[in-house]
């Protein structure tokens, strides 16, 4: 992530800011062009968001007084490091009655150790006491 502070006027990043933007394997914008996926030189991987550009994405939603928009995007940043059978997992886990109070801390908890989704933890975290509140919880067996 980068050091400097981002404001509601260095949006949006890929005009204002695209010094400050990479693909996960450190391509600038500027080396995505047509003749080089034609050359075979842009993969996939190079097509995906990182981390750090969601998290200065938060941070402009951030600046621009959005607080839930910028706390969307610390989560999403977070969720890049989960595999995606485990995010359509997590997805099942928050449906309504689809888990006990006791398998949402799990979730929870396990969203901190493994890695490191403190956002997200707290997210399944309110979950839990809003289910519980308005009886959304599975039952326990």
């Amino acid at each position: 992530m980068t050091s400097t502070e981002l404001t509601a006027a260095d949006y949006p990043l890929s005009i204002n800011r695209p010094d400050l933007l990479r693909t996960p394997t450190g391509k600038t914008l500027d080396d995505l062009t047509m003749s080089s996926v034609v050359a075979g030189d842009i993969t996939s991987e190079d097509l995906r968001i990182t981390p750090e550009t969601l998290a200065m994405q938060g941070q402009l939603a951030a600046a621009a007084g959005r607080r839930q928009l910028a706390e969307n995007f610390t989560r999403a940043s977070e969720m890049t490091a989960i595999p995606d059978a485990e995010v359509l997992s997590m997805y099942n886990s928050l449906r309504p009655n689809a888990s006990t109070a006791a398998q949402l801390e799990e979730l929870a908890s396990r969203l901190e150790t493994t890695y490191s989704a403190t956002t997200c933890a707290a997210l399944v975290r309110e979950a839990a006491q809003v289910y519980a509140a308005r009886n959304l919880l599975a039952e326990e067996d």
